[in-house]
């Protein structure tokens, strides 16, 4: 299937999808905002592949949202003509409606059953870092740089900024790049946690990345889910219900089979041979 903002390609079980308008920086048009989830859906819920990588073309990974998001007539924007007719409550509303759209679109990262590798050239400015912090790692290149846009724009970022960013790098970090509007470099980046590695440039980078990707998808997939489930349930609740939590998923998807597959990979020297995920029904 053809996209407006994005490449689709899948081999060796990893799935790369790659803005590709580099003219425009890339930006988060709304067809971008349509797009994305479904891509990551459709190889998440299909069982299409076992790890997903985002990367980008051009001078900068992503410039943020496209000041178009904003604009258009009632129908694209129902809570831009609410106000228009002096309904502000009416409006705000369907707001928040909107910007959950928006939100569900990085979401589906976070919730995808595989992980996701962000490779990051140039500028990740705006909503392009709230969808990388989406992301399960992130690389980048000795010329990146990061940069929570929004306050230069005179508002607050609320795709998903703030809720993730808390969670990878320390407060003070979040709270400097949030009300600076500063660039973050990307050997800093790297210093404080945000990204993995730092590489001379993007080739080396895709190569690297990509090395990763095939690594992690030759692991047992179910292991691999299980590892990601655990970690963003860590995340988000105590240390005390995080282990109830791992407790509870080895009652059911502990598997001995499995386990058995690798040890034989190992004894016969070749590469272990594992189950995908099964992909995920629809509707009832």
């Amino acid at each position: 299937m053809a996209y407006e903002c994005f490449d689709v390609a899948i081999a060796d079980h990893v799935a790369t999808i790659t803005l590709k308008r580099p003219d425009a920086f890339n930006t988060m048009t709304r067809g971008f905002w349509n797009e994305l989830p479904e891509i990551v859906r459709d190889i998440d819920h299909n069982a299409k592949a076992r790890v997903i990588v985002i990367q980008s073309t051009g001078k900068h990974f992503c410039a943020g949202m496209d000041l178009a998001v904003f604009t258009g007539g009632p129908e694209a924007n129902p809570s831009a003509a609410a106000r228009a007719e002096g309904d502000r409550w009416i409006a705000a509303e369907s707001l928040r409606h909107q910007v959950r759209l928006l939100q569900d679109s990085f979401s589906c990262i976070d919730e995808a059953r595989i992980p996701v590798l962000a490779a990051i050239q140039g500028g990740c400015i705006g909503g392009a870092v709230d969808m990388t912090s989406a992301c399960d790692i992130r690389y980048c290149t000795a010329d990146a740089f990061f940069c929570v846009q929004e306050i230069n724009l005179a508002m607050t970022a609320d795709v998903g900024t703030f809720p993730r960013l808390c969670k990878l790098i320390p407060e003070g970090w979040v709270r400097e790049l949030a009300y600076t509007g500063r660039r973050l470099p990307a050997h800093k980046a790297q210093a404080i946690g945000l990204v993995n590695d730092v590489y001379p440039d993007q080739e080396t980078m895709l190569q690297a990345v990509h090395e990763t990707a095939r690594e992690i998808a030759s692991k047992n997939p179910l292991a691999i889910t299980g590892s990601k489930v655990m970690i963003n349930y860590a995340r988000d609740h105590s240390v005390r219900d995080g282990l109830d939590y791992i407790a509870v998923w080895q009652t059911g998807m502990f598997a001995p089979p499995h386990m058995a597959e690798s040890f034989a990979a190992k004894q016969e020297k070749r590469d272990a041979v594992y189950p995908d995920l099964l992909p995920l029904r629809k509707s009832m």
